[in-house]
């Protein structure tokens, strides 16, 4: 005999009684139980399964199969006992808004782009929700302050069941073709669609929607999509974040967008400015090496690119090898210029060899880095014929 689902009439009922019909092992030390009745709404049409308490056993998972509801719990139950049941209700209402809400947003976003959806994720964090038609944000935002307005308008949300003529002449939403009863699930003036799973009373329990994301996916998009308490926290947790941001740039919340954009503004000058004094720097710095031929230069850390700057500038005024590394400790980078080009990858293999190195180049220039401390650096170059001003 089929279980009775008690969720299909009443998505609101938290508790309940019912009769164990059967219990047998699960996977693991699972069992799996099966009830004359039961509130516990199992997966399907994207929705995850409720979890609870079921006669003092934690219900872990719920499954349906043909007819049968599984309740997969952490104990046996004995068959014929009567149990109680007590779902896991802040679970199950933040999947009643998630689900509540996509129906609406969905059955908007559909109607204005002669679409389908096409697919469905409730995750622990977010909505994901496939389209098979091309969005810009700027088009789902409005669809989200549309969405928004509804909810707050409290519509009532009606599920039933109609005959197969009536079925026939309702244009529905449905991501294949259904055999048998048809649950019908309906925001009036927003969504109609088949869905087993469950909702709210009226849109306004749904309480908000706010969308994170609208992504290009095949021939259509991807959006990612939060409702109710979940919204709330998120937009909650934003609003703390641009407070203490606020704090910090000595703004209001509302000011920190130009404030942070200033701020881009006065660092990307900074760091031109202090481009240009290290190119001043390492050209007055390779003007007191004139004809000094190979040598060895050793320099704090510095940018990505500062060794290889003052490399080629050291190089072309000494004639010769420059070989600069900076860095601190025992991590360094390096640049290797020769001045007239020619290869120097069998000094930088042995390079690397001797400082537990990794790096190359060719035409006169190779640059890495090493795991070596300064006077590592120092020997290695001097028992190549090199040495170091600064050494």
């Amino acid at each position: 005999m089929d279980t009775e689902k008690l969720y299909d009439r009443d998505a609101f009922l938290k508790e309940f009684d019912a009769v164990v019909t059967d219990c047998r092992p699960g996977k693991g030390d699972t069992y799996l139980v099966t009830l004359d009745r039961t509130a516990f709404y199992p997966e399907g049409g994207g929705q995850p399964a409720d979890h609870g308490d079921l006669g003092g056993a934690a219900v872990l998972d719920v499954q349906e199969r043909d007819g049968l509801v599984l309740h997969t719990c952490d104990r046996p139950l004995t068959v014929g006992a009567s149990v109680h049941g007590a779902i896991d209700w802040s679970r199950r209402f933040d999947h009643m808004q998630q689900h509540s809400g996509e129906h609406i947003v969905s059955g908007m976003l559909c109607a204005a782009f002669s679409c389908d959806n096409v697919g469905f994720h409730m995750g622990a964090d977010v909505v994901t929700i496939d389209y098979n038609a091309p969005m810009t944000w700027e088009q789902v935002l409005e669809v989200e302050a549309r969405a928004n307005r509804y909810i707050w308008e409290n519509h009532p949300f009606r599920a039933y069941y109609p005959a197969p003529e009536e079925l026939a002449a309702i244009p529905y939403r449905s991501k294949k073709a259904l055999e048998g009863p048809v649950r019908i699930t309906e925001f009036p003036g927003a969504d109609c669609c088949a869905c087993c799973g469950t909702h709210v009373a009226a849109s306004g329990q749904v309480g908000l929607v706010k969308f994170l994301s609208c992504q290009k996916l095949r021939e259509g998009v991807r959006l990612e999509i939060l409702c109710g308490s979940r919204a709330y926290r998120y937009l909650s947790q934003v609003y703390d974040q641009d407070r203490a941001v606020a704090q910090l740039l000595s703004v209001k919340p509302q000011d920190t967008l130009a404030a942070a954009e200033r701020q881009a503004e006065e660092l990307a000058a900074a760091k031109q400015r202090m481009t240009e004094l290290e190119d001043q720097l390492f050209s007055l710095r390779a003007q007191a090496l004139t004809d000094r031929g190979d040598l060895l230069l050793l320099e704090p850390p510095t940018r990505p690119d500062g060794a290889r700057k003052l490399a080629d500038a050291a190089a072309k005024a000494s004639g010769g090898l420059a070989a600069v590394f900076a860095g601190a400790e025992s991590s360094y980078v390096y640049a290797l210029v020769q001045a007239d080009g020619a290869d120097i990858s069998p000094l930088v293999k042995r390079l690397n060899a001797a400082l537990s190195g990794r790096g190359g180049g060719r035409n006169g220039f190779a640059q890495g880095s090493v795991q070596a401390d300064r006077t590592a650096i120092c020997d290695f170059f001097r028992k190549e014929g090199i040495e170091c001003p600064t050494c």
